[in-house]
């Protein structure tokens, strides 16, 4: 660990953060200091803060600290897609400072998006457009209609892009059965053509997802293989440890050659937790050393019906948790949530508690006792302990998460709920 010192003026902090654990992978930081904050940014990282002077300071209790957590796949485009969940749930009430949608919104729906999403979220909410004009409408299970060459304009993409850099941040794009079935690999090449036109990274979802024309239904052991073919560098497959026929691993039990080449090469690969995450192919690829470069939670609610959240039982959190008692180490998993989304969003202003840059800050508390995690194979995976989100800092401003949609990591009479008993605050 190496403290970080003032950036500023030697003035009083606004407040200091003290008493608690910081992970903060972006500068190899993994021990006890304190954070203090000035004017909605990180003031400073280190020991002793908190005998410096400050407006206050908020003993954690040994919580742990790590920068503001990103999640890289949400869908929270709520009332226009009717599986969206509302962004702050998504994000700060569930201890996320920023968001990524992944294709709720497209060119020509955008404006809605920016408009009522983007603009009054407290959370930092970013878009990756649907390759398609109209975006994921009814969940995108319409995929003949709404997927297709037809509906791709690149040059409205490009547009879109120009006018609102940072806020669309990527292309969303499918590499799966249904999509296969009608065009084969025609949108997909559409979608890298847009991605090299406008300059913006593509995330690909892999696994069956829409209706598939089984006249045509393609080999399930080919279609993760040519999908995955096609991506560049620094775009990014989702799904990783999918237990979909389709899926990136497929129906073998053997990392296959074209994933190790994909990688090899610099494609990305996302968790993207969802209803398909299998244990057994997590194992299975982690002993081969493949391993998500980050943990987005693909947080959705009922594809069949409007704001229902009653299937949801997967979280960001929930992802990172997972991924621990799998065997990843808790710095690396926390790498995972915070500095990879950044690089792989190219913003130098999140993920990391450099003095000087937002004060985006997550603080989780360690809960003991059992608890147990299913997969969508229906394997149950025990564990005695779980992190969940505790107290959330946007730009300085401190939110406390009401936890309202974190089903996997807490009871229903534990949600919603605010600041844990083992806080203490004080005025100073």
């Amino acid at each position: 660990m190496h403290a970080q010192s003032d950036w500023s003026q030697n003035r009083p902090f606004d407040r200091v953060l003290t008493n608690c654990r910081v992970i903060d992978p972006a500068n190899q930081i993994d021990g006890r200091c304190d954070v203090a904050i000035r004017n909605g940014v990180i003031a400073a990282v280190g020991p002793g803060l908190a005998h410096q002077p400050s407006r206050e300071t908020l003993d954690l209790g040994g919580a742990l600290v790590t920068p503001g957590l990103i999640d890289v796949h949400v869908h929270v485009y709520e009332w226009v897609t009717n599986f969206g969940v509302p962004a702050d749930a998504a994000g700060v009430h569930s201890g996320v400072t920023t968001v990524i949608d992944q294709g709720s919104a497209g060119a020509w729906t955008f404006g809605g998006f920016n408009a009522f999403v983007i603009e009054p979220a407290q959370t930092d909410v970013r878009s990756f457009v649907s390759i398609n004009l109209a975006g994921a409408l009814k969940g995108g299970m319409e995929g003949p209609l709404l997927h297709n060459p037809a509906l791709v304009r690149i040059d409205e993409i490009v547009a879109l892009a120009a006018a609102h850099p940072g806020r669309v941040a990527g292309i969303k794009c499918h590499g799966e059965s249904g999509s296969q079935s009608y065009w084969d690999l025609d949108v997909l090449r559409l979608a890298v053509k847009a991605g090299e036109a406008s300059g913006l990274p593509l995330y690909m979802h892999t696994g069956e997802l829409f209706p598939v024309d089984e006249s045509r239904r393609p080999d399930p052991d080919t279609v993760a293989a040519r999908a995955l073919a096609l991506l560049r560098p620094g775009d990014m497959a989702a799904h990783v440890y999918s237990c979909m026929p389709d899926g990136i691993m497929g129906r073998g039990d053997q990392v296959p050659d074209y994933l190790i080449e994909a990688r090899d090469r610099g494609v990305l690969f996302d968790l993207g937790h969802g209803i398909n995450l299998s244990f057994r192919i997590a194992r299975a690829m982690m002993a081969a050393g493949i391993y998500p470069d980050t943990l987005g939670s693909d947080v959705h609610g009922d594809f069949t019906a409007y704001h229902d959240y009653s299937i949801l039982d997967y979280s960001l959190m929930g992802g990172v948790n997972k991924m621990v008692a799998l065997g990843m180490p808790l710095t690396d998993a926390i790498a995972r949530v915070t500095l990879n989304p950044a690089k792989f969003l190219k913003d130098p202003c999140i993920g990391s508690l450099t003095p000087g840059m937002p004060a985006n800050i997550t603080v989780l508390d360690k809960i003991e006792g059992d608890w147990s995690y299913r997969d969508a194979e229906g394997e149950e995976l025990n564990v005695t302990s779980r992190w969940v989100p505790a107290l959330v800092f946007r730009a300085g401003q401190r939110i406390e998460p009401d936890c309202g949609l974190l089903a996997d990591l807490l009871s229903p009479a534990a949600r919603p709920r605010g600041i844990t008993r083992s806080m203490r605050h004080a005025q100073r």
